[in-house]
């Protein structure tokens, strides 16, 4: 039989839309798969401009720590803290990169935005010198701590602590990194970092006050240092005059070569002081201890010793360690070590810490040596007494902290690392670094608007 035209023709348009739709398919497949590969790309586009921010933001970081030790090396010679007005510390660019260097408010006001500067290590208190009362008082701490502490430093071998839970013992020697408290036992966040999780100094929006007092309550990392070590000899190497040892003629010629005017009158009676006709020699306990015998018995103004002060020492020691820099120290510092050193009185170690901040304030330019610490309190105060048994305060630094943070091109790529720089054998090194990026944002708020507006536009 033989079909119709008709027939014909539907077959045919019937093949023909077949083929029409197997078409439209393939296009639509093809279409997906090119916009499947596009929305790839653009992903990993962004993926890439973010790797390029993030190394950008790792080289800025290096670069910061080279400029930091230029700063050092230029502002920070014979153990002076640098002036925070002689160098940058924020939004400092690198190319398409800027880095800030987070530090402490020295005003100690509880602002919301992060302070950009140089941390001075020899402002707390060392780990590895203070004792248990110096300890037991500083905030965010308990005595168990602080007696923990010390276990874990000491050398005995001994603890009554039962480390063995814990999987470890104690390491019977001296903290290498303040990091190190994390294995004390009964160590925890809210006792190293209390309220500031990110340790940038200031009570971020995203950062719980947990007693509700509208300020930022620190922890142990806050105040506690492992590097203070001051050198007891000149620059150059040469040795220090030795007072505690030293003969007439050569504090004699220590006050005539820092032109202290009639040396020998004021050397006379300081050394007769320190060796009366009757009895053995008196010792010299530290830098302040002699100081209060210069102005007491010597009759230096505290100019003069300011000018005798870098070549006098007390002591043979090549290095020392522990002294805590009155110049700098916050008030919670100066409180915890007058206490330890004055038997736990709260009152008069609280009021003394707030005599010395308010005298610096208004006294800026009389802060050469620890004399002016026998000024602010005055002769009666019984701290003075406390201060001369030992070797504690100093107005030199030779350590600081750079915790730097850094962004690439608009404000992606946020790296962050602390770096702590020693200069106590005369040119800055690197004692230590640690990664701090995973603590979250630490720039502040102000920043962080910034870098929005500026991408947005």
């Amino acid at each position: 039989m033989k079909l119709s035209p008709q027939i014909l023709n539907r077959g045919g348009r019937r093949e023909n839309a077949s083929v029409l739709i197997i078409v439209l398919w393939i296009c639509i497949g093809l279409v997906s798969i090119a916009l499947y590969f596009a929305n790839s790309m653009t992903y990993e586009l962004q993926a890439s401009d973010n790797r390029v921010s993030g190394l950008s933001a790792d080289q800025a970081i290096e670069g910061a720590a080279r400029y930091v030790g230029y700063v050092l090396q230029n502002f920070s010679t014979n153990g002076a803290v640098p002036d925070p007005t002689q160098y940058s510390a924020a939004a400092v660019a690198i190319g398409d990169a800027h880095f800030w260097i987070i530090g402490r408010d020295p005003a100690a006001g509880n602002s919301t935005e992060p302070y950009f500067g140089l941390i001075d290590e020899t402002s707390k208190i060392n780990l590895n010198t203070a004792n248990t009362n110096t300890l037991s008082y500083l905030p965010n701490m308990t005595t168990d701590f602080a007696q923990a502490i010390l276990d874990w430093r000491g050398t005995n071998g001994t603890t009554a602590l039962d480390y063995s839970s814990l999987g470890y013992l104690p390491k019977y020697a001296p903290f290498e990194t303040v990091d190190e408290l994390r294995l004390v036992y009964g160590a925890d966040v809210n006792l190293l970092a209390g309220e500031d999780i990110n340790r940038n100094g200031v009570l971020d929006a995203n950062e719980k006050d947990l007693n509700g007092n509208g300020e930022l309550d620190p922890g142990l990392f806050e105040y506690v240092t492992v590097y203070t070590r001051e050198p007891n000899f000149h620059s150059d190497g040469t040795t220090l005059t030795n007072v505690a040892t030293a003969t007439l003629g050569q504090l004699t010629s220590l006050l005539r070569d820092d032109n202290v005017s009639s040396p020998g009158t004021h050397a006379s009676a300081i050394y007769r002081h320190l060796h009366p006709t009757t009895g053995p020699a008196l010792p010299v306990n530290g830098l302040f201890d002699f100081a209060v015998v210069c102005r007491t018995f010597g009759n230096l103004s505290a100019d003069d010793f300011a000018n005798i002060v870098g070549d006098v020492s007390t002591t043979n020691a090549t290095y020392l360690r522990g002294r805590v820099n009155v110049n700098t120290a916050s008030e919670d510092v100066l409180t915890a070590l007058f206490e330890g050193l004055n038997n736990g009185d709260e009152s008069s170690a609280d009021g003394a810490a707030q005599t010395l901040i308010t005298y610096r304030q208004q006294n800026p330019n009389n802060l050469g040596s620890v004399a002016w610490v026998y000024d602010a309190l005055g002769s009666g105060n019984p701290l003075i007494a406390a201060l001369r048994r030992g070797d504690y305060i100093t107005t030199r630094s030779f350590q600081f902290t750079a915790d730097i943070a850094a962004v690439g091109a608009f404000g992606r790529g946020y790296r962050r690392v602390k770096f702590i720089f020693d200069t106590s054998d005369g040119f800055p090194k690197i004692l230590y670094r640690q990664d701090l990026s995973r603590l979250g944002w630490a720039i502040g708020e102000k920043a962080r608007q910034t870098w929005l507006a500026n991408n947005t536009q």
